[in-house]
């Protein structure tokens, strides 16, 4: 028997044992040299591009590696163009993100193809859980991550997580690793983003004695320490260019060569990597190598962000406050109606954050103003702790104001501390000691590496 739930006003979705059903598309070539080939849509997309290991591989020196991706979900298939260096088109307007019909022609480089609809659906997988592991949410979008988790954690595929910054893409990384036969090993994260260009090599594979100046002992790499666990490579996109193929090869071949050394040793490390940075786009400008793409993509989460899933925002809400305040604890209904009020441009962190500073300020506090009586969230009020003594409260609310107020300068400047310093009227020495006070990452608000280096 099937069960029916509300996907959006206009579209019912229906799931059964199977999964959800979608529209079973078919990519069919209608102009260019690959004319006549035709793919289905698996698992809800497809890759189009000149790059052999696409879905869609199509022989035109005019479409990038990575060039497009065909989404279909229950009742809409989505056109998003991946960085393409001559565009994606339909009906000779160029577009990067954009719903359409069955039987849109779609126009890439020399070629173009077709959006065919079979009359069987199609189905994609979709868990009954409502929490996985850290993981929380009740959506479409992230029941289709937790099946995809429950299937690929058991085994031993390198996984690529995808999403913006504050989707919870770590937590995406430990959940595998906890759901998987390698639980009792160690789970080792590295941000790939903070090594230093010179350190890198010895950071992943390690060094010998004498490798290099100041090398005065050997030293494991990070895929010895994973040895038997998981090695999580935050920030993929990072690595650079001329490093890449030295991990593709220890990715493919279980081995590392430390710096110095004369000799490969084998090493037994399951690779997740993750990334906010759209690694396709990196991958037609040539500053990431195509087939490390691949290879670390044998399995891609693409993360939603918090503004496309909002039936989500109670539950993680109340799950990071029991978290604060133990199992049990409820907050306050007219708290969680005024989340629903707010923008959350830092996503999943963000709102985390949120509900960490509001216990830490009193606001949910059983001694603070009832739910009727509080400020609500958003509110210029809601940051001063009303409860408090006036020097307390005044040094909470200052650094409560100066914490939104530099991540939101640092995000209009696009991670430029110089320019996020002009903006303010501060100069940039103190806006750098004011981010290390904060305990701002860099990662957090898109910083550069050198950003907080004295100039």
């Amino acid at each position: 028997m099937c069960a029916e739930f509300v996907h959006d006003s206009t579209t019912k979705v229906v799931s059964d044992r199977r999964g959800v059903r979608i529209p079973a598309v078919d990519l069919v070539v209608v102009e260019g040299p690959s004319r006549g080939k035709r793919v289905a849509v698996s698992h809800g997309s497809a890759t189009v591009g000149s790059g052999a290991q696409n879905p869609l591989p199509l022989d035109d020196p005019k479409v990038s590696r990575l060039h497009c991706e065909v989404f279909v979900r229950p009742g809409i298939i989505t056109l998003r163009d991946r960085g393409s260096t001559n565009g994606t088109f339909v009906e000779g307007v160029r577009v990067r993100d954009v719903d359409v019909p069955a039987g849109t022609i779609v126009r890439v480089g020399d070629s173009a193809f077709r959006l065919e609809v079979r009359d069987e659906p199609a189905f994609v997988a979709v868990s009954d859980r409502t929490e996985l592991g850290d993981l929380v949410g009740t959506s479409l979008e992230m029941r289709r991550v937790y099946a995809i988790l429950e299937r690929v954690a058991a085994t031993e595929a390198t996984v690529l997580v995808q999403g913006e910054t504050g989707t919870g893409k770590d937590v995406v990384a430990q959940t595998i690793h906890a759901m998987s036969r390698r639980s009792a090993g160690p789970f080792v994260p590295i941000d790939c983003g903070s090594i230093p260009a010179n350190l890198f090599e010895s950071e992943l594979f390690g060094h010998v004695r004498g490798a290099f100046s100041g090398a005065i002992s050997d030293r494991r790499g990070v895929f010895d320490e994973a040895s038997g666990g998981t090695l999580f490579l935050d920030e993929i996109g990072e690595v650079p260019i001329e490093l890449q193929p030295k991990l593709l090869r220890a990715i493919e071949t279980r081995t590392v060569r430390p710096v110095g050394a004369n000799t490969a040793h084998p090493v037994n490390a399951r690779i997740v990597a993750a990334t906010n940075r759209p690694l396709w786009k990196a991958v037609n400008e040539a500053a990431f190598r195509e087939d490390l793409y691949f290879r670390l993509a044998v399995v891609e989460v693409l993360l939603p962000p918090l503004r496309s899933r909002p039936e989500d925002l109670p539950p993680l809400a109340r799950h990071f406050f029991q978290q604060l305040r133990g199992e049990g604890a409820e907050l306050p209904p007219d708290f969680v109606a005024g989340l629903a009020r707010r923008d959350w441009p830092g996503n999943v962190r963000e709102l985390r954050n949120f509900i960490e500073r509001s216990v830490a300020l009193g606001f949910l506090d059983a001694r603070a103003p009832t739910p009727s009586q509080a400020p609500p969230p958003g509110d210029a009020a809601s940051s001063v702790p009303l409860d408090r003594p006036l020097k307390d409260a005044r040094l909470a609310w200052t650094r409560s104001f100066e914490d939104v107020y530099v991540r939101h300068v640092l995000r209009r400047a696009a991670g430029n501390v110089t320019r996020a310093a002009e903006l303010s009227g501060v100069s940039r020495r103190f806006l750098q000691r004011l981010i290390v006070r904060l305990g701002i990452t860099a990662s957090e608000v898109g910083l550069d590496d050198s950003a907080l280096e004295d100039e």
